[in-house]
């Protein structure tokens, strides 16, 4: 397989097929992110990316999900991205489900239409950073895009038929913001009704304006309880019909998968206990991200 720099994928593709058809985010502007800040954004070659198919079909038959990478892939113009889909069906036809990172950007640039014929090609899910519904803090971090935005090409996915995965992120709104930032979080997720929602804790990167604003002192992080705290209003916030709300992902403090509504006053119950002391949080040195 032919890969450009360093490849990322959802925590849940850890065992897909990484497939890269571009290379970097066409929008990397966000404060917080630095994951695509040494690739320029394109989109590779046809015969790079039908070559990495064949590749796949002769090496990872016991794979049956596939990831498409980079950042955005679902910006990709509609034809080509159906050619994909469609050589990926005839080569790979045991693959159940091809994931895609898509940002309000992507979305706004396909018809509902045009997504449904993505999902009639073998497009199952797509996942959306969302990060905060507070509009404050989305113009703070630069993610381009506000909270009705954010809702709008959220709706869009789901009425396409494709999952919609939304991530969001847990002290992103810093100490000021947090109680805000964790209720219009909890909003806007209700009103999308996501399929699933992945919450993580915010881990600095260096190299990023966020970074420098905590070096410098403007931005001050949420403590471990403080995280916890936002998390619990986030999901006493949040109502979905039937989603999955976890946030097990490394960076988290405490283990969560819920599915909503059921395990919602559960869960609550579980912060508070581990706010109490009764459940013990992941120690610093074994977070990562």
């Amino acid at each position: 397989m032919h890969y450009d720099g360093m490849i990322f994928r959802p925590p849940s593709e850890a065992n897909s097929i990484l497939l890269q058809i571009s290379v970097g985010c066409s929008h990397n502007k966000c404060t917080f992110c630095e994951m695509y800040k040494a690739k320029r954004f394109q989109i590779k070659k046809d015969d790079v990316i039908l070559k990495d198919i064949g590749y796949a079909a002769k090496n990872y038959t016991y794979l049956d999900r596939l990831f498409i990478c980079d950042g955005d892939a679902l910006i990709i113009p509609q034809k080509r991205l159906v050619t994909y889909l469609c050589e990926i069906k005839k080569k790979l036809p045991w693959v159940k489900r091809v994931g895609v990172y898509a940002n309000t950007k992507s979305i706004s640039m396909k018809t509902v239409d045009e997504l449904k014929e993505l999902r009639n090609h073998g497009l199952g899910i797509a996942y959306m950073g969302l990060e905060t519904g507070d509009d404050i803090t989305l113009k703070a971090i630069n993610k381009g895009a506000d909270a009705n935005r954010m809702i709008e090409m959220g709706k869009k996915i789901k009425a396409s038929g494709i999952k919609l995965s939304i991530t969001v992120l847990l002290g992103i709104a810093g100490r000021e913001r947090s109680v805000v930032h964790a209720q219009e979080t909890g909003r806007v997720l209700s009103a999308i009704n996501p399929d699933y929602v992945g919450a993580l804790t915010l881990m600095l990167t260096p190299g990023t304006p966020l970074y420098k604003d905590h070096i410098d002192g403007k931005f001050p992080m949420l403590d471990a309880n403080e995280m916890l705290k936002e998390l619990g209003i986030m999901i006493a916030s949040t109502d979905l019909s039937n989603g999955l709300f976890h946030a097990n992902h490394a960076s988290n403090y405490l283990p969560i998968r819920a599915q909503f509504p059921k395990d919602k006053n559960k869960t609550l119950k579980q912060i508070e206990d581990a706010l109490s002391g009764k459940i013990s949080l992941k120690p610093e040195h074994l977070r990562g991200l």
